[in-house]
């Protein structure tokens, strides 16, 4: 089965620590601190927290296993645009010595199994200071990351089934982020800014939207979210990171891409870190830290021109859109870090619930007719399967649509069979084509997610493990402010957080079945059940009350994971050459704007991911000796990797460097590292160096 786009991750973990069980006070509701708009009690250094930024590599396999983020069985790995990295900053309240952890990841979402493992590790690493009550760790969505990093079958079989060794690249990454952060935690503070940004995002479902009441869609002209919100952090007197919060999809590069990337959103972070502040992470901890997370993306896209399969806009390059959306992102971001102002409360609170999504009872009060209702297991449907059409060059199933009810559905393997007839009735008007909820032999897909308020100073962020449309992010906001007594724009919804679950539109967005509708898996009153358990855990908090943990989630790590992928052979160096010959070699002069080729006798890159390093180098010659000044982390440098014909077992390598303006003059040259792997397992280095060339 397919899985189509999005349709992917899965909810928190809930673990038993190797360390012992989570205590109650430590996965409860209420927190010690002081209530959300004290003023920030300051240390006799003025600075009122501890805080630490750090960053780690997180990137997968970049051949030959499937991309994660459109669930195209087509899409696989051919290679490397640029390395995907967790950024994690951990805040402390100096006065009270509570804590949270803020972690970024540039992969599609955070599936549940990733969430367990990751706490795992931590809780080996760092006892319980860092638990699933005070961590809060998201994806940029970025649609071009490793896929089998999830045990959730439905999302691990769009990508040919479980791959060890990404999950695994994921998981340490993440935690290899936060121990950095932990490691440079010092006394600093925090500064908030603000602004808008109009020319970033697209609503893709604006059939949907216009659906809403007039009240609701009067917060949203344009039918985007162009709030845009900046976390500044300083230690004495220098910056050391930043989080921007801003809402629009990574899917500028489409489902085309077949190269490991991090989208807009990284290409935004990377303009800060290393073209503003010249920090190459290859080089040691970054010095700057600067992530783009999410909020309520659901319905946002950055294909400006909204075309059904014709994702474009502002221009017809993909790639050059990719750069010019994540340019827009990074200048407002900017500005609005320049203009940030001191926190005039402080303090830092994190609770988390989990909550059984597949039979929530919904009051009345939380429903737009004021009837009660219910949500039902995870059921996706047609419109779902048949994909997003402003992010998509391509569908898997081309005889459905957006808003589809084609009987031809019910020849997808019987799936929409063994459904009874109140779920149906829940999950109405969908048409069903997977019950995901309730296929054998475990649910496909979480079924128990977690919900989580963290306060930082004057923000809050209601956290959930889902794509919120702009209208749903809005209810659960309004709800949240409320309880805590807060300024509604003060409270940010988090999406992509601690897991994944598909889409939460509006009872009123959901009738239109559009992608995300049918991708809004728990039924109609999806979106009715979080604003009940968002407003009863923002009360709680508010009131310093607990209301537990709540039920277990499933535990991913047992049961058959299968893997579709053949196994890989061993290394051969291309015929006629040894590994590390130059096969291709470059032209003896280049100009700005031109592109640099070099293709070497390699071996596999899943040998080895260079994990904090790099698989070539740009180098420049400087006297006898030659330094780097690009690799594999620079957006104008691709890697690509293919086998020669008739050679299974062999592989080229071919470097890209598209030389850009302002790239200093002089001689240059490219040097790859590669490992072959013997029919022993055993990895051998080696490098291949091309011949000289002169950029004038």
């Amino acid at each position: 089965m397919t899985v189509s786009r999005r349709s992917m991750l899965a909810g928190a973990a809930g673990v038993t620590l190797a360390a012992g069980a989570v205590t109650a006070a430590a996965a409860g509701s209420a927190m010690a601190s002081p209530a959300a708009g004290q003023p920030l009690r300051r240390d006799a250094d003025g600075q009122g927290y501890l805080v630490g930024c750090g960053m780690a590599d997180a990137t997968g396999a970049p051949a030959g296993q499937g991309m994660m983020g459109y669930s195209e069985l087509d899409q696989v790995a051919t290679g490397l645009l640029m390395r995907t990295w967790v950024r994690a900053y951990i805040i402390v309240d100096r006065a009270t010595g509570d804590r949270v952890v803020f972690a970024s990841a540039d992969i599609a979402c955070l599936f549940q199994s990733v969430h367990l493992a990751v706490l795992q590790q931590l809780a080996q690493r760092f006892g319980d200071l860092y638990t699933e009550r005070n961590v809060n760790i998201n994806a940029t969505h970025n649609h071009n990351s490793c896929g089998g990093t999830a045990r959730e079958y439905a999302y691990s079989l769009a990508a040919y089934g479980f791959q060890q060794n990404s999950h695994d690249a994921e998981v340490n990454g993440i935690v290899n982020a936060i121990a950095a952060a932990h490691d440079r935690l010092a006394p600093g503070t925090l500064l908030l800014g603000t602004g808008e940004l109009h020319d970033a995002s697209a609503n893709r479902s604006k059939v949907a939207f216009d659906l809403n009441p007039p009240e609701d869609k009067a917060e949203f002209p344009a039918a985007i979210d162009p709030m845009l919100t900046v976390l500044r952090l300083r230690q004495g007197g220098r910056d050391i990171g930043a989080i921007t919060w801003f809402a629009t999809h990574g899917t500028s590069l489409t489902d085309r891409n077949t190269l490991i990337s991090a989208d807009n959103k990284g290409y935004a972070s990377y303009r800060w870190e290393h073209d503003e502040m010249g920090v190459r992470h290859q080089d040691g901890p970054a010095g700057f830290v600067a992530a783009f997370a999410q909020t309520n993306a659901g319905d946002m896209t950055p294909n400006l021109n909204v075309i059904p399969w014709h994702p474009s806009g502002p221009t017809e390059d993909n790639r050059a859109n990719c750069a010019i959306i994540g340019e827009r992102q990074f200048q407002a971001a900017r500005a609005a870090f320049d203009s940030a102002r001191p926190m005039r409360s402080g303090g830092v609170d994190s609770v988390l619930r989990y909550v059984n999504m597949a039979d929530t009872a919904v009051d009345g009060d939380y429903t737009p007719d004021g009837k009660p209702a219910r949500t039902s297991p995870a059921m996706m449907g047609a419109s779902a399967a048949a994909t997003s059409s402003e992010d998509n060059w391509n569908t898997q199933l081309p005889f459905l649509q957006e808003g589809d009810t084609n009987p031809l559905v019910a020849a997808l393997g019987g799936l929409d069979g063994p459904i009874e007839q109140w779920m149906r009735d829940v999950q109405a008007p969908k048409l069903i084509v997977a019950p995901l909820g309730t296929l054998p032999p475990r649910p496909w897909n979480p079924q128990v997610l977690p919900i989580q308020i963290m306060r930082i100073g004057e923000i809050v962020l209601a956290s959930g493990p889902a794509e919120y449309t702009i209208v749903s992010g809005l209810r659960i906001r309004r709800l949240v402010a409320r309880a805590l007594g807060v300024s509604v724009e003060n409270v940010l919804l988090q999406g992509y957080a601690n897991g994944y679950s598909g889409y939460v539109t509006t009872p009123e967005e959901y009738v239109s079945q559009q992608y995300e509708g049918g991708e809004t898996l728990y039924g109609r009153w999806t979106l009715s059940a979080y604003m009940q358990e968002f407003d009863r855990l923002a009360r709680a908090l508010a009131a310093r009350t607990d209301l537990g943990r709540g039920p277990a989630p499933l535990d991913w790590t047992s049961g058959l994971q299968p893997d579709f992928l053949p196994a890989v052979p061993p290394d051969v160096p291309a015929a006629g050459h040894a590994f590390g010959d130059v096969v291709t070699p470059p032209a003896a002069n280049y100009g700005s704007g031109q592109t640099v080729a070099v293709e070497f006798a390699g071996a596999h890159p899943n040998n080895d991911f260079h994990t904090g390093g790099t698989y070539f180098e740009v180098q420049q010659a400087a006297g006898a000796d030659w330094r780097r000044l690009y690799d594999d982390n620079d957006w104008c440098t691709e890697l690509h990797w293919s086998r020669p014909d008739g050679q299974p077992a062999a592989s080229i390598v071919r470097i890209q460097w598209t030389v850009p303006d302002g790239a200093p003059a002089g001689r240059y040259r490219i040097q790859y590292t590669g490992d072959s792997r013997d029919a022993g397992g055993t990895l051998t280095r080696f490098t291949g160096t091309s011949g000289e060339f002169t950029i004038g």
